[in-house]
């Protein structure tokens, strides 16, 4: 193997000759906050995958014309047999982020979020940028 293959989903599927997920990869980090933004004239739509992420886990926020949508996520699988041996158990727990630039003309008051179904849904409203306007400030000459 010379170099990683560009071709998978992950550059580093094959990097050191095995797989950066194996046959029971939770669908975590990389799974998660895929975004899909859909231009409505008026606004953007974006559409955020957060699978096994409540609502209550998600956190949007905007400061100095960047949304943040921050989620984590704290699941257990618990299998047992008969007698309430385990047989498996697994954790995930982990958090992720993205950043979005809005602009600053944009305020949380007019971002509308609806999360259902593990999709997240946002609504923002285009805004024209104020162009900095040149304050004249003559001198005042005398005479």
């Amino acid at each position: 193997m010379l170099m990683p293959s560009i071709f998978r989903e992950n550059l580093l599927d094959d990097f050191f000759g095995y797989p950066s997920r194996g046959q029971n990869y939770h669908a975590g980090i990389n799974e998660m906050m895929k975004t899909d933004v859909k231009d409505l004239g008026n606004a953007y739509e974006m559409t955020m995958s957060l699978p096994g992420v409540k609502k209550e886990d998600i956190r949007a926020e905007i400061r100095e014309g960047y949304l943040t949508v921050s989620a984590s996520s704290n699941t257990e699988k618990d299998e047992k047999d008969s007698q309430g041996k385990y047989i498996r158990r697994e954790r995930y727990i982990g958090s992720c982020s993205r950043n979005f630039y809005v602009g600053k003309e944009v305020t949380q008051e007019d971002i509308k979020a609806k999360f259902a179904d593990g999709i997240l849904t946002l609504v923002v409203p285009k805004k024209e940028a104020v162009p900095a306007t040149e304050e004249n400030r003559y001198i005042a000459i005398e005479g």
